[in-house]
């Protein structure tokens, strides 16, 4: 191994292919933080649609993945928030089934609104992989053995910020995909999901930067690849080897990340920007840029044909095919989560936890729903069979519609 923090242990229990309606890693199983035939209460509260709320240890902005009726969390304890947890509950009951706990090996100081626990954990359903502020990277199996352990910081001590750090992981072909990015150290990896080993590292800019690796389809003459996004570029890239396959050089933004919808990348990039993909060229082109639809921390949404950014207080739709506004709707608040789509609303939760449903569709968004959870939300939600998981600090909510609620 790279490292004296880096070792294997032996691999229990069985290994199943991942389902169909889990949502394995940050922002969904492709990234779109969409769930459209997904039927979601617009109303819910104390005794109402609350299917069950969990007390949480220490502290955590990462949002939940949900894997074979499993649902993965992490967090934080300690004066420091030195000690490391990764939790796992049954979906159905919200009964604990284990907790591991682990020692941080790098830097954990962030900023006081957050925690060392700000990426998502990710699954390929065989693993989770959680990834910490920290740079501590965890492989452990679905009963909570551990595969492998990484601390990236004996590898490469510069990396990490005082704000911390909260790129999601991502895996993708055996490979599990990091981006560290700081002022002093900035790279990308890709771990061996098997044995935690480094198959490929790049370096990126010296800059600090939070938005998460996706994965881009292959189609056509076109490879799978993976995007990673910088304050100053674009770059894909093949997920086994890291060699890139296509570069595009622009001032990006440092916290939403991008997405693909079909043929289409949609990038937060001169504000928001939509680039196409043809079979002929692994390198996209321009279809369109909207300085007006550049989102804040939330990444963009595209959902039957619209784009949606939300900055600030302020949600916006435009056209995903020529990116003109259509419209703007004032909600409340600074939001920190991306949104979710369900059956035609978005879920939006601002940081002081008042969530706002918007109903899409139509010449205009209209709120048909609030609910104020009473902490502060860091965190995007999950959608599972008809279900939502929203964390805070100190609690995690499955809300659903429940009969005689």
């Amino acid at each position: 191994m790279t490292n004296l923090a880096s070792f294997r242990v032996a691999l229990i229990g069985s290994v199943f292919l991942m389902g169909g309606a889990d949502w394995p890693k940050f922002r969904g199983p492709d990234a779109s933080s969409v769930a459209a035939d997904a039927k979601l209460p617009v109303t819910w509260g104390e005794g109402q649609n609350i299917v069950w709320r969990i007390d949480l240890p220490g502290r955590g902005v990462s949002g939940p993945i949900i894997v074979r009726d499993r649902v993965f969390i992490t967090a934080t304890s300690g004066f420091r928030h030195t000690r490391l947890h990764v939790l796992c509950f049954n979906a159905t009951t919200g009964d604990r089934l284990w907790e591991r706990q682990f020692w941080a090996t790098g830097r954990t100081s962030t900023h006081n609104s957050i925690s060392g626990a700000a990426p998502t954990p990710a699954s390929d359903g065989k693993y989770v992989y959680a990834f910490f502020s920290s740079n501590d990277l965890v492989c452990l199996d679905f009963d909570g053995n551990l595969l492998w352990y990484r601390g990236l910081a004996h590898d490469y001590p510069k990396s990490g910020n005082d704000v911390g750090m909260a790129c999601s992981p991502l895996v993708v072909d055996g490979v599990v995909v990091v981006q560290v990015e700081s002022q002093s150290e900035a790279f990308a990896v890709g771990v061996d999901a098997s044995t935690g080993e480094n198959r490929w590292r790049v370096e990126r800019s010296k800059v600090a930067g939070w938005s998460s690796p996706i994965a881009i389809p292959g189609k056509g003459g076109r490879k799978t690849s993976v995007l990673l996004q910088s304050r100053d570029r674009l770059t894909a890239h093949e997920p086994r080897s890291g060699e890139e396959l296509w570069r595009w050089e622009a001032e990006c933004a440092a916290t939403p990340s991008s997405l693909v919808s079909g043929d289409v990348l949609f990038t937060p990039m001169g504000g928001l920007t939509a680039l196409k993909f043809s079979d002929e060229s692994s390198s996209p082109e321009v279809l369109w840029d909207a300085f007006r639809m550049r989102p804040g921390a939330p990444s963009p949404i595209v959902y039957d044909g619209r784009v949606y950014a939300l900055s600030g207080a302020i949600l916006k739709c435009a056209d995903a095919q020529t990116g003109e506004l259509q419209w703007q709707l004032r909600l409340k608040g600074n939001h920190w989560a991306t949104p979710v789509v369900a059956g035609g609303h978005m879920y939006c939760i601002n940081f002081d936890g008042e969530a706002r449903v918007v109903k899409l569709g139509g010449a205009k968004g209209e709120i048909v729903g609030e609910h104020a959870f009473g902490q502060q939300i860091h965190a995007s939600p999950a959608i599972v069979d008809n279900a939502m998981y929203v964390r805070c600090d100190k609690y995690l909510w499955k809300i659903a519609e429940v009969d005689g609620s």
